[in-house]
C-alpha cells in the first residue's frame, strides 16, 4: 500500500492499493459512515427525463459516497449513498466502489489511532507469501502471489494415472507425484506460508491424499474450472484465498499472544489489563503493547476509547510497538480474557 496524501486535520488519507494484502487491511479499516472518494465505473442514463428511450452508457466518474456496507468476498466492495459527483449522477442514489490492486481512493473520516496503525502495518508489510495452483487430471499452473501482482512460476503436463496402473505416489512417475514434488520445492524456495490448490471436480482432493503430510498442512483447497492462467485468476477471486491471507495473520498474532502468556506464566517482563499496561507505558518499560479489536469496539461503544487512544499514543512516543489483533481466533480470545490488552516489557519495574 502507498500513502499518496495524508491530511489528518481534514481527515483525508489518499491511498494506492498495491496487492490483495492491502484489501484485507482496508476491510479492517473502512467502516460505516466513512466517506470514500475516487474514480469509479458508473452506468449513466443519457438524455432528458422526458426521453423514454434514454441510452445507458458506462463511464469513469469521480464520486464520493458515505459508506453503509463493506464486503471482502470477491475483492473489496464499499456500498453507500452518493454525496458528491458530476451533475449527471443522482446524488443520494446508491453506488458500489469496487476496490482492487491499482485503485486509488481517498478515505475521509476522523481517524482513530488504531486504524492509522492498520494503515501503517499495510505500508510496511512485506505481504503474505502464498502459492496458487490451478490443476486438473494432467495439467497444472503454479503461480506466486507477490506485492506487485501474480507471477506464473511454471506450467506443465504430467503422466496420467490410468486405471490398473500402480499408485502414482508409490511409483513416483505419476502426475500427482510430479506436482507434489514441484510444489514442495517452491514452498521451500519461497518459504510460502500457504498454497491454495484449485481444480474442477475431485482432482484436488485426490492430489491432497497423495502428498507429503508436511506440505498438506499448508494447502487450502478451492474450486476452479481451468488449469491454466485463467484458473489462477479464478482462484484469486475465491474466498479460500482470503482464508489463506487471514491464516497467515492469525499465526503471527498467535505468536505474539503466546510470547505474552509465556512471560506471564514466568512472572516476568509482562503486564495485562488497562490499569497495569497504562502503568508500564507511563514508566517507559513497555516494549510491545498488544490490543484486541474486541476491547477497542467495547471501549468505543462505552465512550471510553479516548483513554486507550491516549495510551497507545504514549506507547508510540516511548518507541513501543503497538499491535492490534483480532478477537476471532484463540489467541485473541485468551487476551480478551485478560482484559483485551497486554504488554511485553523491556525491563521489570518491580
Amino acid at each position: 500500500m502507498k500513502i499518496l496524501l495524508k491530511n489528518l486535520k481534514a481527515g483525508i488519507i489518499k491511498i494506492k492499493v498495491e496487492n490483495l494484502d492491502d484489501l484485507w487491511y482496508l476491510s479492517q479499516t473502512i467502516e460505516k459512515g466513512d466517506r470514500i472518494k475516487g474514480l469509479t465505473i458508473r452506468k449513466i442514463k443519457m438524455g432528458g427525463e422526458e426521453d423514454r428511450k434514454r441510452a445507458i452508457v458506462t463511464k469513469k466518474v469521480k464520486l464520493e459516497i458515505a459508506t453503509e456496507k463493506v464486503e471482502f468476498i470477491d475483492g473489496l466492495r464499499a456500498l453507500g449513498k452518493i454525496t458528491a459527483g458530476p451533475d449527471d449522477v443522482t446524488h443520494g442514489s446508491y453506488h458500489t466502489f469496487n476496490i482492487e490492486p491499482g485503485s486509488e481512493i481517498q478515505i475521509i473520516k476522523r481517524w482513530p489511532l488504531y486504524q492509522l496503525k492498520r494503515l501503517d502495518e499495510a505500508v510496511k508489510a512485506k505481504g503474505s507469501i502464498i502459492l496458487i495452483v490451478a490443476m486438473d487430471r494432467e495439467h497444472a499452473t503454479i503461480a506466486l502471489l507477490e506485492r506487485s501482482g501474480v507471477r506464473i512460476l511454471t506450467q506443465f503436463s504430467g503422466n496420467v494415472h490410468k486405471k490398473g496402473d500402480p499408485d502414482d505416489n508409490v511409483s513416483g512417475e505419476g502426475f500427482y507425484s510430479q506436482l507434489g514434488n514441484i510444489l514442495k520445492e517452491y514452498i521451500e524456495r519461497y518459504n510460502a506460508s500457504k498454497a491454495v490448490v484449485g481444480s474442477p471436480a475431485f482432482f484436488k482432493e485426490d492430489f491432497a491424499k497423495k502428498i507429503d503430510p508436511e506440505i498438506k498442512k499448508k494447502i487450502i483447497l478451492a474450486t476452479c474450472h481451468d488449469s491454466g492462467k485463467n484458473g489462477v485468476q479464478e482462484i484469486l477471486r475465491r474466498p479460500e484465498l482470503k482464508k489463506a491471507l487471514e491464516d497467515d495473520r492469525v499465526s503471527q498474532e498467535m505468536a505474539l499472544v503466546e510470547q505474552l502468556l509465556e512471560n506471564i506464566s514466568k512472572g516476568k517482563l509482562s503486564g495485562y489489563g488497562i490499569v497495569e499496561v497504562e502503568k508500564h507505558i507511563n514508566s517507559g518499560a513497555a516494549q510491545s503493547v498488544i490490543v484486541t479489536e474486541g476491547l477497542i469496539k467495547k471501549m468505543r461503544k462505552d465512550n471510553t476509547y479516548q483513554r486507550l487512544d491516549y495510551m497507545l499514543k504514549n506507547a508510540e512516543s516511548i518507541k513501543a510497538e503497538v499491535h492490534i489483533i483480532s478477537s476471532e481466533h484463540d489467541g485473541g480470545n485468551k487476551l480478551d480474557g485478560l482484559g483485551g490488552i497486554g504488554a511485553i516489557l523491556r525491563y521489570d519495574i518491580h
